[in-house]
């Protein structure tokens, strides 16, 4: 019995090490891309001036945003840093439940994106907390705005989000069984009774 428990044990304490690695290092790699490339965009491209990389398909476009992502809100930049800064303690504070991978695709994707854009705001002109985000990428077939690529793991971890709710995956592991739970709440009864009917 000892060795069975301490079987099933390892398994999990490896997935609760392993997992909110997977986070960080996700997000990691969010944030270190989008500011490196953020850096060439302010160094080498010309502000205001589309350059074509595809034709009208993607091109660089380099403006300094002072709004949300896809340059919504213009002028409340320090609204969005107060609120950039409590999601990323949210999520900092989520990893301890953390065991599920789909989940830490998610928050590894969204934390990265705040945090490429929160940076921009706490370090880029015209200072601090309101400094302008850095945004280049335009695709004018799918939308008129001028993006990043932390905007782009923003919508990706919320499209990310949208099916693990829809596959109903919990961030502690596992899927709910959601029809299980409604059938308890329905007849509770059933919980009672054993695999006869009876009362065990």
């Amino acid at each position: 019995m000892e060795t069975h428990t301490s079987a099933t044990a390892a398994p999990s304490t490896l997935r609760r090490v392993l997992v909110p690695l997977l986070l960080v290092a996700v997000a990691a790699t969010v944030l270190v891309s989008d500011q490196l490339v953020k850096n060439w965009v302010v160094a080498s491209l010309p502000e205001g001036q589309s350059v074509p990389v595809l034709g009208e398909f993607l091109q660089w476009h380099f403006v300094r945003n002072p709004g949300a992502a896809f340059s919504i809100a213009s002028g409340q930049t320090w609204i969005f840093t107060i609120l950039s800064a409590i999601v990323v303690g949210v999520i900092v504070w989520q990893i301890r439940r953390l065991r599920s991978v789909p989940w830490a695709l998610f928050l590894g994707l969204l934390l990265g994106g705040v945090l490429g854009n929160l940076t921009d705001r706490l370090t880029r002109a015209p200072g601090f907390p309101e400094g302008h985000v850095i945004d280049f990428i335009y695709t004018p077939w799918m939308m008129p705005a001028i993006y990043n690529i932390a905007d782009i793991g923003i919508v990706s971890g919320m499209v990310l989000f949208v099916l693990i709710t829809l596959f109903g995956f919990s961030i502690e592991g596992g899927r709910e069984k959601r029809g299980a739970k409604d059938e308890v709440a329905a007849d509770p009864m059933t919980a009672e009774e054993g695999p006869e009917g009876g009362t065990p």
